[in-house]
């Protein structure tokens, strides 16, 4: 099970795939954060100095009952369906520069991201239409100017602390529905932990972060704080001279804070929830002597509150250098 250790393409799923579907609750249907998205050994930093290039990919689609009616892009919106596809670059670099016993490292993912929804929409005088929409285009931006890792048991344990900065850089106009930025920035303090059996090949990875929401100062709009929580169960075994890894990641979100816009009225505090859980399907091995890993999971959400409802599917390819 050595390659298993070898592998963790450092934090790069934690910068993670934006997928800022302009729908629902906070503002545009999700946060910043995409749940799920971080949760596996893939995701831990290396341990080691060096650079990790990735690509992921992931797909969303979702809807709502036409009796829910919730803020998008400065309208009131109901019976929504929306679909989101994008494709990140990541580049994450680990210095040899040492703090509190761990390695410093910075990294940042750039996204590209194409969107399509459709939902009825309330105009000023009350009418309702069905407006259909779409987006394409560079996202918000996410950064990593601190990270900070530790390893312990031989390499087999593994933890961290990083700071994470979503700027405003995707395009977003008022009035539409697919928007490919949030027009707000987000700051994310995140820890993970993650222990995989040299031996048996035992994974349990967990991921926990809080997002802090800038106001969108276009709709004036501001989104809540959010808890999130990912974990992951597997098993890794030996397969055609790599370790394929087989298991189960469930993830937890939740808005600890209302969202405060001119909709408080109708609205209330507006508190987003999604719990989802479903399976992952990971394989190790080496090209050219360099590390190479690669995931596949499909998640689909099972408790779902002021938000749209639907599956992620998630395919994540990277190499440490």
């Amino acid at each position: 099970m050595k390659a298993v250790k070898t592998i963790t393409l450092g934090a790069l799923v934690t910068l993670t795939i934006l997928v800022p579907l302009s729908a629902y609750s906070e503002e545009g249907g999700s946060g910043h954060y995409a749940p799920g998205a971080a949760a596996s050994f893939i995701d831990t930093l290396p341990g080691r100095p060096g650079l990790a290039i990735a690509n992921y990919f992931n797909f969303y689609d979702g809807s709502a009952s036409a009796s829910k009616r919730l803020p998008s892009g400065g309208l009131i919106t109901g019976g929504l369906d929306a679909t989101a596809y994008s494709d990140t670059i990541v580049a994450l670099y680990e210095t040899r520069l040492r703090l509190l016993g761990g390695n410093y490292a910075v990294g940042v993912a750039i996204p590209f991201v194409w969107l399509k929804a459709k939902g009825e929409v309330t105009g000023p005088l009350g009418a309702t239409f069905t407006v259909r929409d779409s987006a394409s285009g560079i996202g918000d931006i996410l950064f990593y100017p601190f990270m900070l890792g530790w390893t312990g048991l031989g390499g087999d344990l593994k933890s961290d602390f990083r700071f994470g900065i979503y700027a405003p850089t995707g395009d977003y106009d008022t009035g539409k529905l697919a928007n490919v930025g949030k027009n707000y920035w987000t700051f994310e303090p995140a820890a993970s932990l993650s222990y995989i059996s040299s031996k048996m090949g035992l994974e349990v990875t967990s991921f926990v972060g809080m997002d802090f929401n800038t106001e969108n100062h276009k709709t004036d709009y501001q989104t809540g704080t959010q808890f999130h929580l990912d974990l992951t169960v597997a098993e890794h075994l030996p397969l055609l001279g790599g370790v394929i890894g087989i298991g189960a990641n469930g993830f937890y979100y939740q808005q600890v804070t209302g969202d405060s816009s001119p909709f408080d009225a109708f609205l209330g505090d507006f508190k987003g929830r999604t719990v989802g859980i479903g399976p992952v399907l990971s394989y190790i091995t080496k090209i050219w002597g360099k590390d190479l890993a690669a995931e596949l999971k499909w998640l689909p959400e099972l408790d779902v509150k002021n938000r749209l409802e639907g599956d992620y599917i998630w395919f994540k390819v990277g190499m440490a250098f």
